[in-house]
């Protein structure tokens, strides 16, 4: 008798084939766009919440006020020390281009308004964000890793009321108190600079900044420096609540924020300059 035939097992049913590698990233694409949107709305979102708690209580004294003796104490020496050649280059260029025009005399309101108006701000806002915003940021980083913000939200305690609002009023405050010590410092260097260096009068250069200035100029002055100081401590309290791959992830979060806070401020000046000169007319106008 002849052997049965062997029956052959039935074949596996085929797995279906994984996605194929173009398909992923055409899906993630779309993530990946909306990504700063988000980060945007987010950010939004913190300033709106640190605004309305600005105004609840309980008011954490005591917190501000070592905020603010520490932003103080960083931005200071830096400001006084920084706006001395910014008004020294300032006034030097102007008078260079005054002499060539045959307009010397009004060498002195030109660059008094140019340090007053956007120079002394955007130095405020520089060494807010560059000295305090990256300690402040690299300080909530460190508080988010150990998980502290986590047990505040437990046991029942905001965040952002207890550490954020704090940190913002400081850098608003200080930007506005910083903003009046370089206008003066910056004017009085590049009066220095313009008598002594480039045989300017003392009398030319006060009559031509009587002639050119007006209040408001200094009440724009004042203005951009609060904005600057709430955007910088708004950027770093961000960044600093929402670090990424734990103690590298803070370093990273203190870069970006600085980062951020430069593109941001320098247009801000953009729209708030603009608007200024469209609503406020020159003086003699």
């Amino acid at each position: 008798m002849t052997a049965p035939m062997p029956v052959r097992p039935p074949e596996p049913p085929e797995k279906p084939l994984p996605a194929t590698p173009e398909k992923a990233p055409a899906q993630a694409r779309p993530s990946r766009l909306l990504a700063p949107l988000r980060e945007t709305g987010k950010l939004f979102a913190l300033a709106v919440a640190v605004a309305r708690a600005i105004f609840r209580r309980p008011f954490q004294v005591r917190e501000s006020i070592e905020q603010f003796w520490f932003v103080a104490s960083v931005t200071i020496l830096p400001a006084a020390l920084v706006s001395i050649p910014f008004g020294a280059v300032i006034a030097l260029q102007v008078g260079s281009l005054t002499q060539q025009l045959g307009a010397q005399s009004f060498t002195g309101g030109a660059s008094v308004l140019a340090v007053i108006q956007q120079a002394s701000p955007l130095i405020v806002a520089l060494l807010i964000s560059g000295a305090a915003g990256s300690a402040i940021c690299a300080d909530l980083g460190s508080r988010k890793i150990r998980e502290e913000l986590d047990a505040m939200e437990v046991m029942g305690v905001s965040p952002i009321q207890r550490l954020v609002v704090p940190r913002v009023l400081a850098t608003m405050l200080v930007a506005v108190l910083l903003n009046g010590l370089i206008s003066v410092v910056g004017t009085l260097g590049g009066y220095f600079f313009n008598v002594i260096m480039q045989d300017g009068t003392p009398g030319a250069y006060l009559a031509s900044f009587s002639a050119l200035a007006q209040l408001p100029d200094l009440y724009i002055s004042e203005f951009k420096a609060l904005i600057f100081g709430f955007i910088a401590g708004i950027v770093a309290a961000y960044r600093g609540l929402n670090p990424r791959g734990g103690p590298k992830g803070v370093g990273d979060a203190v870069n970006q924020s600085v980062v951020i806070t430069f593109m941001l401020l320098f247009f801000v000046n953009m729209v708030l300059t603009a608007i200024y000169l469209q609503i406020v007319p020159a003086k003699g106008s």
